[in-house]
């Protein structure tokens, strides 16, 4: 067995930071996330650089800003993945479950797909396609729950995209994708180091566990969202996401003006429920990689995507710059990787790809904006990144902004609307909720300008940064 080390990439979707026991979080249960938090290094200030799917994906695979690599909204093409670097390097590369690439199915870089997409595409401005999800639910003889099933129950506008898996919990997404990857690990005969990236499609909505799961919630009391803010004080484009989510029903979600704490309470109870499904899941996972016999040999990656409003600030699932929803967990885990680690650097979610490529004897290419986190695995830990960056545009949810970035700069947290004079401006250490926004407080107008100034500085060096990366796109570019 080769001693270069196996690398098991778990990512879900839409998963918050306070979805994981050990970091500090009693109100969900996560026995084995917990194990990997206890046994290896969490990186507790890890932000994504956008917060939806495909951008903050394509970003992480590509070690790249969305303005670098284009992908500024799901269903835009991807041009590079840095799966194609481990495939190179003698990996045997395999996905399992979402990647939320377009082309849906795509190589990437990867030697298997095994695609399993959103839990819920029923809308006709949705791309249509038939993944192995879908396959399997209908070689079973049933209808694939999804907004067009659930909004035959009468009861469908009051439960805020929260109901009960009522189909067999083999063929729920958050089990069916990572029961396909421990078929692999039981089934594939080569001995060659391997790259499995598991991409589980919840907690994402619906917020659909299985009734065993949501009975382990049953009666407890979840954190209350936050509220306690004025609404009115929000930008103008966030106040048209919310209006945005009352008028539709996105991924099944009914969101209500004024919900009541009950109903508040239930739709959390089914989040972390659905949290718990998976965290049962990554203990199969590793029981299949011991009996492979390579747990010794592999490193575990876990993270997700970008996470979810749940009704905090008023807003549902993400697309906004609030802690909820760009704040995400991120561990590794395996050989040569500190036990009971906690960074609390910040870190930009596509840090994890040049990170990867390192353990495996990679080196990155230089154009990456990604900053390796190796160096916290070895004696002398790398300079503090003091920043990060995030940035949304052109989405079809978002729509009342044209491009909306933000920046975090040790405590202090500013959000940018291109098309509009109103901000955002938070004071993390004595804010932590973000009720207070400080975009117009004459006390800050200093510190608000040095951040405004720190956007200007980061698009200017991201484009010197990237320019061979930029060059090689175009040298690949059909005439």
């Amino acid at each position: 067995m080769s001693q270069t080390p196996n690398i098991v990439f778990i990512m879900t979707d839409q998963q918050r930071y306070d979805t994981i026991a050990e970091l500090g979080f009693s109100h969900v249960d996560t026995p084995n996330l917990d194990r990997l938090v206890k046994e290896g290094t969490s990186f507790d200030r890890t932000y994504v650089t956008s917060p939806s799917c495909s951008p903050s994906r394509a970003s992480l695979f590509t070690g790249t800003f969305p303005h670098t690599n284009g992908v500024f909204r799901n269903d835009e093409t991807w041009n590079y993945s840095w799966v194609s670097d481990l495939n190179k390097a003698g990996y045997r590369c395999v996905n399992v479950g979402k990647m939320h690439t377009w082309p849906v199915e795509g190589a990437f870089g990867f030697h298997e797909r095994h695609v399993t997409e959103n839990k819920d595409r029923a809308h006709p401005n949705l791309p249509f396609y038939l993944d192995n999800w879908d396959k399997a639910i209908w070689t079973r003889g049933f209808e694939k729950p999804s907004r067009q099933t659930y909004k035959r129950r009468d009861d469908y506008h009051e439960q805020l995209g929260a109901f009960v898996w009522e189909l067999p919990e083999d063929l729920h997404p958050d089990v069916f994708v990572p029961q396909t990857a421990c078929m692999w690990l039981d089934r594939y005969s080569g001995d060659d180091p391997f790259f499995l990236q598991i991409g589980i499609p919840g907690p994402h909505p619906p917020y659909d566990p299985t009734q065993r799961h949501l009975d382990r919630y049953d009666g407890r009391q979840m954190p209350e969202p936050i509220r306690d803010y004025d609404l009115d004080s929000q930008p103008e484009p966030y106040k048209a996401l919310r209006q945005n989510h009352f008028e539709g029903n996105h991924d099944a979600v009914v969101h209500l003006k004024d919900p009541t704490e009950e109903q508040m309470q239930r739709q959390r109870r089914h989040y972390y429920a659905n949290v718990s499904m998976i965290d049962e899941q990554v203990g199969l996972v590793i029981d299949a990689l011991e009996r492979r016999g390579v747990l010794d040999n592999t490193v575990i990656v876990f993270t997700s995507d970008h996470g979810d409003s749940l009704n905090d600030h008023g807003h549902s699932q993400k697309w906004n710059m609030y802690e909820q929803s760009v704040h995400v967990p991120a561990i590794f885990w395996g050989p040569n990787i500190p036990a009971g680690q906690r960074v609390t650097d910040l870190v930009s979610l596509m840090d994890l790809g040049p990170t990867i490529l390192e353990t495996c004897g990679v080196t990155p290419p230089e154009w990456m904006e990604a900053q390796s986190l190796r160096p916290y695995f070895e004696a002398t830990p790398p300079p503090r990144r003091n920043c990060v960056f995030a940035e949304h545009a052109r989405d079809a949810i978002l729509t009342e902004t044209e491009f909306v970035s933000m920046v975090m700069v040790d405590d202090w947290k500013l959000v940018h609307f291109v098309d509009y004079d109103e901000g955002q401006l938070f004071d993390l250490e004595t804010d932590p909720g973000e009720r207070n926004n400080r975009w117009n407080d004459p006390d800050c107008a200093e510190k608000k300008n040095e951040m405004i100034n720190r956007l200007l500085d980061w698009r200017i060096r991201s484009s010197l940064k990237t320019q061979k990366f930029q060059n090689a796109l175009s040298s690949a570019a059909p005439s």
